[in-house]
């Protein structure tokens, strides 16, 4: 196995959009995706496997085993011209090869489905959380961007990691649309702030309004999962690390 897929059904879809929702900094993209998968009763209709995923799985307090995967949802949205599908997952894939064929993979499906334009969801790395975070976009185009900064974003100048930059990057080859959401954000643990910012922003854009009063309880889901993972275990104790070795030098 390199990735493989297992599509359960193909909904017929309006003009969809694919929004991007796997983990990277802040989690703001994973809480986004899983709070808009539970307020929006979005149904699954797709799962992704790819040996360039972590090689464990995580078992659950009665025996199961949960695997590191990605899942493709559809939404359909009454009052908005456009429907959706969200790309959520427990994981990025580790290698660059893994990380361009799963990003492959889902723009294939997505085409077929009909859609046309990618945004993706992240964060900014800044070293204190700001009560109002700032949002930067990078887009496929000019007119693109455009629509981006008229949600109020700024322009982001740099480099754009992971599936992020790299759905938006690869959007533009297939002659797809598309822009980014990056919300500023320590990037330590999961930034349930971050995340509301980003779907506030989303919903100006879909013209749509989200439900936003339980969004902790989704942030407090993925932190279950990024635990089980050891995703968070192992950052804090990196910087507590960090904090020891600069001891000596106060």
């Amino acid at each position: 196995m390199v990735c493989s897929i297992d599509i359960s059904e193909k909904p017929q879809l309006n003009n969809p959009i694919l929004i991007e929702g796997l983990p990277g900094i802040g989690f703001v993209a994973n809480i986004a995706a899983l709070h808009l998968i539970k307020e929006l009763k979005a149904k699954r209709f797709a799962q992704i496997f790819s040996s360039s995923f972590q090689d464990f799985a995580v078992t659950t307090p009665s025996g199961g085993a949960i695997a590191p995967t990605n899942e493709l949802y559809y939404a359909k949205m009454e009052n908005s011209a456009n429907d959706l599908i969200i790309w959520f997952g427990n994981t990025q894939a580790l290698t660059t090869f893994g990380q361009y064929e799963l990003c492959g993979k889902i723009l294939d499906i997505a085409q077929e489905l009909g859609c046309q334009f990618v945004i993706s969801i992240g964060g900014f790395k800044k070293d204190e959380a700001q009560p109002v975070p700032a949002i930067y976009s990078t887009a496929t185009d000019q007119e693109t961007m455009n629509q981006a900064l008229d949600l109020g974003t700024k322009i982001m100048v740099g480099h754009v990691f992971g599936i992020a930059g790299l759905s938006v990057g690869l959007a533009r080859i297939r002659n797809m649309k598309g822009f980014s959401l990056l919300v500023d954000t320590p990037g330590m643990n999961p930034d349930v702030n971050a995340a509301r910012y980003a779907l506030t922003t989303l919903g100006k854009f879909l013209k749509a309004s989200f439900d936003l009063s339980r969004l902790e309880e989704s942030g407090d889901e993925i932190k279950q999962t990024l635990e089980s993972f050891g995703i968070i275990r192992s950052i804090t104790e990196e910087k507590k690390k960090e904090e020891q070795q600069l001891r000596w030098f106060i």
